[in-house]
């Protein structure tokens, strides 16, 4: 069992970091970028084992077009090299992975374009891609984005890692991508040989464990099956992803998270952690799957 880290940019908001709309996480690695590396070791200090780069929210989406243009290079360049630091001065055997947004912003799979997402994700592979050792393609929801993203990174020289996101409110054995299309026709359309781990995050706890049960039984033995859900009431499609904040369940404690997580441990997965809401406290917690 690989443990992955949680929500880097409610942590940054949490420690007082540079943080706001539309920048998002992104503001804090203009800003103070020490601060990323402190949330960094935050999650490596809670038992992580794989860190993400601070690069989600490093879209014209988040930043702007004009920024984007001028500094999207620079900064991806930093987030990973940020990660990396981290990494190389500590003793624990951690695993950098490059952060692939959805280059036009979460759940809004009606959206995508494939040249230009492709255009953008090329950025990705040349400036983040140095610094880090597996790539983590996340918010993935529509088949369209799969394509796109295979097509840049199958070549990458990385193992490519797909993280989904799932309709919330979707709690039947058939789990469906934001766009509506089905996971089973998503992994059938995927290049499933060169997919090295299938996850799902971004999406309520209670949806994840049919997607488990599914990509154990399509995707081919060896691939690692993982899980990052978010700490967020359920999110509607349409939702503005930098338009306010959205908020939090209560009930979601690093408690009830951990059994969430022994459930999808059960069910196949070999990695878990957290994304949007989910803390170090919640990571902390998922030590205890090692010991299962």
């Amino acid at each position: 069992m690989k443990i992955l880290d949680g929500g880097m940019g409610r942590y940054l908001k949490e420690i007082g970091a540079p943080f706001d709309q539309p920048e998002w996480s992104a503001l804090a690695l203009m800003e103070e970028p020490s601060t990323v590396s402190q949330a960094h070791n935050a999650f490596i200090d809670a038992g992580a084992q794989i860190i993400s780069t601070n690069s989600y929210a490093v879209v014209p989406f988040h930043i702007g077009e004009e920024r984007f243009s001028e500094r999207g290079a620079e900064l991806l360049a930093l987030a990973g090299k940020l990660a990396r630091d981290v990494k190389e001065s500590r003793s624990d055997d951690v695993i950098v992975a490059a952060s692939i947004p959805p280059v036009f912003g979460s759940y809004k799979p009606s959206e995508f374009e494939t040249k230009a997402g492709i255009s953008m994700l090329t950025v990705f592979k040349q400036y983040l891609l140095p610094h880090t050792d597996v790539v983590l393609a996340e918010t993935i929801s529509c088949i369209k984005e799969i394509l796109a993203i295979q097509s840049v990174f199958d070549d990458s020289g990385q193992p490519l890692w797909l993280s989904l996101t799932l309709e919330d409110e979707n709690y039947s054995s058939d789990p469906r991508l934001r766009s509506g299309e089905s996971l089973s026709d998503a992994i059938e359309y995927m290049d499933i040989k060169n997919i090295k781990a299938l996850l799902f995050n971004c999406s309520q706890p209670e949806v994840m464990g049919a997607a488990v049960a599914m990509a154990c039984k399509k995707m081919p033995m060896g691939t690692e099956i993982g899980v990052y859900a978010n700490g967020f009431k359920p999110i509607s499609n349409t939702i503005e992803a930098n338009d306010g904040y959205s908020t939090m369940r209560e009930d979601l404690t690093p408690e009830s998270y951990l059994e969430f997580a022994k459930q999808w441990k059960a069910q196949g997965a070999t990695i878990v952690g957290g994304c949007c809401g989910v803390g170090v406290e919640h990571i902390s917690m998922l030590k205890a799957l090692q010991g299962l």
